[in-house]
């Protein structure tokens, strides 16, 4: 990818997935940069109608249409717009025929009349209320339950769980302004699943406090009643006072400095 802004890939190629051109027939795809304050120019759009084929009378419509689309997915938080196909009728009127999109989730406050329309019925109940508490969770099929920060720091630490011979539970990241109570959240999502045998817990505290994680651990554990084995590491911001809390609670858990030794531990635990 050349291009870290909005584009728009067009092909005259339609029917099919433009994957599916761009991987036999490159030469017939074609894409644009877009200026994210001027959008696209009355001559972009032009050019673009030309490359779909247009003729005549329909190069301005067709060009309109292609406008009339970039300000839909500006005006909505799209992510993708793809319309496939987008032709002509009898009439020789440009129309979308047909068309999916994807919208930015981040947008949700300021667009709920789309996201009311989501259809959740064959999602993942607990991914569910994982989002009603700003908690990112994806169930896997493992049996080592995740509470991580960061996304990238997550998929660090089931990549080591497998590399030690373990499988991973779920993908769960808390995120960086994490407070207490999303962490009972995400320890009662966790502990739920019949399928898990331990728990990981791995937190680089950079943004987040590691004390918070911390208290919110001792609060879920005594709340549920924890009889997982539990495995933690906490580096970072106030992990000495989180390590002193987690020390003087009672807990059973095995606490870790390196990210190996703690990822070692919890799989041996299972196995």
């Amino acid at each position: 990818k050349q291009w870290y802004q909005r584009r728009v890939a067009i092909t005259a190629g339609g029917g099919v997935d433009i994957e599916e051109v761009a991987e036999k027939t490159p030469e017939r795809v074609f894409k644009i940069p877009v200026d994210i304050f001027e959008g696209i120019s009355d001559e972009a759009a032009v050019d673009l109608a030309h490359k779909l084929e247009f003729e005549g009378d329909a190069i301005p419509q067709a060009a309109r249409e292609i406008k009339k689309l970039y300000e839909l997915f500006i005006g909505v938080d799209a992510t993708q717009v793809e319309v496939n196909p987008f032709g002509l009728t009898d009439e020789n009127e440009v129309v979308c025929f047909d068309a999916k999109m994807n919208f930015d989730d981040n947008a949700q406050f300021r667009q709920k009349d789309i996201f009311e329309m989501e259809d959740t019925s064959e999602t993942d109940p607990r991914e569910l209320e994982a989002a009603k508490h700003d908690l990112n969770y994806i169930a896997m099929e493992g049996n080592i339950a995740c509470l991580v920060n960061g996304a990238g720091l997550a998929m660090a630490t089931m990549d080591i769980i497998q590399l030690h011979g373990g499988s991973p539970a779920n993908f769960l990241d808390v995120g960086g302004s994490v407070q207490e109570s999303q962490v009972e959240k995400a320890f009662n999502l966790l502990t739920r699943d019949p399928a898990v045998k331990a728990i990981f817990v791995n937190i680089f505290g950079g943004i987040v406090d590691c004390k918070v994680i911390a208290t919110g651990i001792i609060n879920a554990c005594n709340k549920t009643g924890l009889e997982l084995p539990l495995v933690v590491r906490l580096k970072g911001s106030n992990m000495e006072a989180a390590r002193k809390l987690l020390g003087e609670s009672g807990l059973d858990m095995k606490a870790y400095d390196e990210f190996d030794d703690a990822a070692g531990a919890v799989v041996k635990f299972v196995n």
